[in-house]
Protein backbone atom coordinates (compact mmCIF):
# COMPACT_ATOMS: atom_id res chain seq x y z
CA UNK A 1 0.00 0.00 0.00
CA UNK A 2 1.15 3.04 -0.78
CA UNK A 3 1.01 7.00 0.63
CA UNK A 4 -1.91 7.79 -1.69
CA UNK A 5 -3.72 4.94 -1.62
CA UNK A 6 -4.65 6.61 2.08
CA UNK A 7 -3.82 10.32 2.05
CA UNK A 8 -6.72 13.07 2.69
CA UNK A 9 -6.72 15.14 -0.73
CA UNK A 10 -9.30 17.84 1.31
CA UNK A 11 -6.58 20.28 2.16
CA UNK A 12 -7.56 23.68 3.90
CA UNK A 13 -5.30 26.76 3.71
CA UNK A 14 -4.87 29.88 5.34
CA UNK A 15 -2.72 33.01 5.37
CA UNK A 16 -0.33 33.62 7.67
CA UNK A 17 -1.53 36.81 9.20
CA UNK A 18 -4.80 35.87 9.77
CA UNK A 19 -5.96 35.49 13.25
CA UNK A 20 -5.56 32.47 15.26
CA UNK A 21 -9.71 32.98 15.75
CA UNK A 22 -10.18 32.77 12.35
CA UNK A 23 -8.18 29.84 12.27
CA UNK A 24 -10.64 28.16 14.58
CA UNK A 25 -13.46 29.08 12.63
CA UNK A 26 -12.23 27.44 9.51
CA UNK A 27 -11.41 24.14 11.48
CA UNK A 28 -15.09 23.90 12.96
CA UNK A 29 -16.84 24.48 9.90
CA UNK A 30 -14.99 22.48 7.90
CA UNK A 31 -14.18 20.01 10.50
CA UNK A 32 -10.67 19.39 10.83
CA UNK A 33 -7.74 19.28 12.61
CA UNK A 34 -4.90 20.89 10.97
CA UNK A 35 -4.29 23.89 8.93
CA UNK A 36 -1.82 24.65 5.98
CA UNK A 37 -0.34 28.10 6.41
CA UNK A 38 0.65 30.00 3.54
CA UNK A 39 4.21 31.09 3.23
CA UNK A 40 4.30 34.92 4.03
CA UNK A 41 7.04 35.43 1.02
CA UNK A 42 9.57 34.06 -1.07
CA UNK A 43 11.53 33.35 1.83
CA UNK A 44 9.59 31.60 4.03
CA UNK A 45 7.93 28.27 3.90
CA UNK A 46 4.88 26.19 4.25
CA UNK A 47 3.52 25.51 7.83
CA UNK A 48 0.82 23.89 9.50
CA UNK A 49 -1.35 24.95 12.83
CA UNK A 50 -3.27 21.85 14.54
CA UNK A 51 -5.95 21.89 17.31
CA UNK A 52 -3.09 21.21 19.82
CA UNK A 53 -0.96 24.17 19.12
CA UNK A 54 -4.32 26.84 19.61
CA UNK A 55 -5.25 24.66 23.31
CA UNK A 56 -1.65 24.34 24.21
CA UNK A 57 0.16 27.71 22.76
CA UNK A 58 -2.82 30.19 22.83
CA UNK A 59 -5.43 28.87 25.69
CA UNK A 60 -2.24 27.40 28.20
CA UNK A 61 -0.94 30.76 27.80
CA UNK A 62 -4.35 32.73 28.53
CA UNK A 63 -4.10 34.59 24.78
CA UNK A 64 -6.87 35.96 23.00
CA UNK A 65 -7.21 34.13 19.61
CA UNK A 66 -8.13 36.85 18.07
CA UNK A 67 -4.61 38.99 18.93
CA UNK A 68 -2.32 36.09 18.08
CA UNK A 69 -1.16 34.98 14.25
CA UNK A 70 -1.58 31.50 12.74
CA UNK A 71 2.32 32.30 11.44
CA UNK A 72 3.76 32.60 15.12
CA UNK A 73 2.72 29.32 16.31
CA UNK A 74 2.42 27.14 13.26
CA UNK A 75 5.32 24.49 13.10
CA UNK A 76 7.37 24.87 10.10
CA UNK A 77 8.81 23.62 8.22
CA UNK A 78 6.28 20.74 7.50
CA UNK A 79 7.36 17.27 7.16
CA UNK A 80 6.45 15.91 3.78
CA UNK A 81 6.93 12.54 1.95
CA UNK A 82 7.16 11.69 -2.12
CA UNK A 83 3.87 10.56 -3.46
CA UNK A 84 4.48 7.02 -4.13
CA UNK A 85 6.23 6.09 -0.80
CA UNK A 86 5.08 3.10 1.26
CA UNK A 87 2.50 3.47 3.27
CA UNK A 88 4.70 1.55 6.33
CA UNK A 89 7.74 3.41 5.27
CA UNK A 90 5.56 6.46 6.18
CA UNK A 91 4.52 4.57 9.49
CA UNK A 92 8.24 3.65 10.37
CA UNK A 93 8.74 8.09 9.81
CA UNK A 94 6.24 8.70 11.89
CA UNK A 95 6.93 6.67 14.84
CA UNK A 96 10.88 7.53 15.12
CA UNK A 97 10.37 11.05 15.05
CA UNK A 98 6.90 10.93 17.12
CA UNK A 99 4.98 13.38 14.33
CA UNK A 100 0.85 12.74 13.96
CA UNK A 101 0.88 13.80 10.19
CA UNK A 102 2.64 14.31 7.05
CA UNK A 103 1.81 15.93 4.26
CA UNK A 104 2.50 14.26 0.12
CA UNK A 105 4.21 15.84 -2.73
CA UNK A 106 3.45 15.21 -6.18
CA UNK A 107 6.23 17.34 -8.54
CA UNK A 108 7.06 19.73 -5.81
CA UNK A 109 2.83 20.75 -5.26
CA UNK A 110 1.13 19.63 -1.23
CA UNK A 111 -1.46 16.79 -3.04
CA UNK A 112 -2.49 15.65 0.34
CA UNK A 113 -1.97 14.51 4.28
CA UNK A 114 -1.39 11.23 5.88
CA UNK A 115 -2.34 11.25 9.51
CA UNK A 116 -2.55 8.55 12.42
CA UNK A 117 -6.60 8.24 12.11
CA UNK A 118 -6.16 7.94 8.10
CA UNK A 119 -3.27 4.88 8.59
CA UNK A 120 -5.33 3.81 11.61
CA UNK A 121 -8.56 3.30 8.88
CA UNK A 122 -6.19 2.22 6.41
CA UNK A 123 -4.71 -0.78 8.15
CA UNK A 124 -7.41 -1.32 10.88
Amino acid sequence: MRVEDVMNKRLEFIDANSSVKEAIDLMLEKRIRSLLVKPRNEMDCYGVITVRDIVFGVFANDLKPEDVRVGDIASKPIVTVPKGTELMNVVRFMKRFNIARVFVLDDGKIVGVVSLMDIMKALG
